[in-house]
């Protein structure tokens, strides 16, 4: 997605260790009219995959969720980083281990949200190893629900994780793929 491309190269930053920093736009202040672009993408994408539910993890994938539901007309599910005292004891969880801030953490659904009749997409904002999908697609299978796909706003293609879903044959469409980050800090798609 050409658009979504030059936001980065215009108001993106490389920070060591390979991260990609767009909270610009995309996942600290939000700018609506690239969240606008990207749900009706996601949206073209998969409009005749049956999706009934889509699924996210907080926090930055919520937005991105939002905004793609409102052009399938379906709810959003989003999996909570850690048990609260208002979620109800029957969960699916998933042990993942989150490549941004380098720590690990049980994702939780409540079931009542999730069952074998969903048909999910899997909406995120960054794709780099891959363990935050992996961890949704355990829940899902979990559930019994069925994983009509993944859409990711910004897949890192340098790291394993898109390689790793597409071997497993998870349909998985990315709006920006990055190629390399040069030692320059350049980011080429």
């Amino acid at each position: 997605m050409k658009f979504l491309e030059d936001m980065i190269l215009t108001h993106g930053e490389v920070r060591p260790g390979g991260i990609v920093k767009v909270d610009s736009f995309l996942n600290h202040q939000i700018d609506w009219k690239v969240y606008r672009e990207i749900g009706k993408e996601f949206y073209r994408l998969f409009q005749n995959d049956g999706v009934n539910k889509i699924v996210t993890v907080e926090a930055s994938g919520i937005g991105l969720a939002c905004v793609a539901a409102q052009s399938f007309e379906v709810p959003v599910v989003f999996a909570k980083k850690s048990k609260t005292s208002n979620i109800d004891a029957d969960l699916y969880s998933a042990r993942v281990h989150s490549f941004t801030h380098g720590n690990d953490y049980t994702m939780v659904i409540s079931q009542k949200y999730l069952g074998p009749t969903d048909r999910v997409l899997i909406i995120d904002d960054f794709l780099a190893n891959g363990q935050a999908v992996m961890g949704l697609r355990s829940i899902l299978s979990q559930a019994g629900a069925t994983l009509c796909g993944v859409g990711i706003a910004i897949e890192k293609g340098f790291q394993e994780g898109g390689r790793l879903l597409r071997e497993e044959g998870v349909r998985l469409e990315s709006l920006a793929i990055i190629k390399a980050i040069g030692e320059d800090g350049r980011i080429s798609f």
